[in-house]
């Protein structure tokens, strides 16, 4: 579909978002006060995501949906693209989990209320002690039973192609001896790219790739995992992108030093 005329965006869609995004968040607030669990708040969003997506005339498409139905908690992991991204996955997984975001999120109004109330995870990149206290927070979900999600590229991409990972997503679902779920998302860079408010409606795709089981692994493999669930990914992402992959890849980074994990 051709790219929306730019007023449309700016004057229509953007704006019937954010009262969208207002909305639902209040009434998540409100939620939180008798439901201290979050699902009630999960459903919320779930809600929330799939109006965005329809206001933006963008469905998704879920691929190998099997590989979603796991007996127990696990580390869902995704290629960041896009704001649309939160939207794609929230709209998409038909489970309830929290995801693992930068910590600056939780001070905007509304969102960073929602992220709170609901138990989201916050996770602070300035410092080693900092970040790996965000990763045990997440390893504290997931022994509860509660899955993540993580961006493992840690930002969006402005070019539309894989980033380099970190290691955190490998960190966690170690700790937690909890399997690693590689999710590829396709199209949401040519709905919403970095920098422009201009959508660009088309229709979406999450591919859910084979879990990772991480039992026996320890710290020593997370580089090798990150290696594994970028390439993993990148395979899936560039058979379906219109962008041609490059080579080689971006290598994998491990932000905290695995021999700290």
């Amino acid at each position: 579909m051709k790219k929306l005329l730019p007023w449309v965006s700016y004057l229509v869609l953007i704006p019937l978002m954010a009262f969208v995004t207002v909305v639902c968040g209040l009434l998540s607030l409100l939620f939180s006060l008798w439901d201290k669990s979050g699902r009630q708040q999960h459903a919320m969003a779930q809600f929330w995501a799939k109006l965005m997506l329809g206001i933006a005339l963008s469905p998704v498409k879920v691929v190998n949906p099997e590989n979603l139905r796991l007996s127990t908690a696990a580390v869902f992991a995704c290629n960041h693209l896009s704001y649309m991204d939160t939207p794609a996955l929230f709209g998409s997984l038909p489970f309830q989990f929290r995801i693992l975001a930068n910590h600056y999120l939780f001070r905007y109004p509304f969102i960073g209320w929602h992220l709170t109330r609901s138990g989201q995870v916050p996770i602070d990149q300035s410092s080693m002690r900092s970040q790996i206290a965000g990763l045990m927070r997440g390893v504290a979900s997931l022994k509860a039973g509660m899955p993540i999600l993580i961006f493992p590229d840690g930002s969006r991409s402005s070019d539309g192609h894989v980033r380099q990972f970190m290691a955190g997503a490998a960190y966690m679902a170690i700790k937690a001896q909890v399997p690693l779920v590689p999710l590829a998302l396709i199209g949401t860079y040519e709905l919403l790219p970095m920098h422009t408010y201009h959508l660009t409606p088309r229709p979406l795709r999450l591919v859910a790739c084979e879990p990772i089981p991480t039992l026996g692994m320890t710290t020593k493999d997370a580089d090798k995992l990150t290696s594994r669930l970028m390439e993993t990914i990148a395979a899936e992402y560039y058979a379906h992108s219109s962008l041609n992959r490059p080579e080689p890849l971006p290598e994998s980074q491990a932000k905290v030093p695995s021999g700290q994990l």
